[in-house]
């Protein structure tokens, strides 16, 4: 009688296993299209960041821009950043230059979908401006499938479910 229950747990336990829904669809990815104004001078660094229903920035991202001795230049974000410096590499890529575009992959937990969350983009260009909410918009289920005006260095961004 043992031996069978010895065999049937591993079987029932796998069954199990590959019918149950593990919390992988707390976080859905969406391709992230930015278009860059055509602009003269050095690569953008921009920062994608979530921003809670008061207006605090909750979480970063995506960085657009790998070398962080520049990223005290995007002042808001980095009042946030700065004083913890989490972990960022694996959210970040190459900046982006005048007329340039680039597509990357953010993820945003789906429980602050339609719940008064924002998506800020910030950008900044060495020796010229810094736009703090270059783009940014409430955080719908409509939005995150929308083309959204840039209003400094970037033209428009563009999200797509993946």
């Amino acid at each position: 009688m043992k031996k069978s229950l010895l065999i049937l747990l591993p079987i029932t336990l796998l069954t199990f296993l590959s019918f149950t829904s593990f919390k992988s669809d707390d976080v859905s990815k969406y391709k992230c299209m930015i278009q860059m104004t055509n602009y003269t001078g050095e690569g953008a660094y921009i920062v994608i960041s979530l921003l809670n229903p008061d207006g605090e920035y909750e979480e970063t991202l995506y960085v657009q821009g790998d070398d962080d001795e520049w990223y005290f230049d995007i002042t808001e974000w980095w009042n946030f950043y700065g004083k913890r410096r989490p972990n960022i590499d694996a959210i970040t890529g190459a900046t982006i230059s005048g007329g340039e575009r680039a597509v990357s992959i953010i993820k945003i937990p789906n429980d602050k979908l339609d719940k008064g969350y924002k998506i800020r983009f910030e950008t900044a260009v060495e020796d010229q401006e810094y736009y703090a909410d270059d783009v940014e918009f409430e955080l719908t289920s409509e939005s995150v499938k929308s083309k959204v005006e840039g209003k400094g260095f970037i033209r428009y961004i563009r999200m797509m479910p993946q």
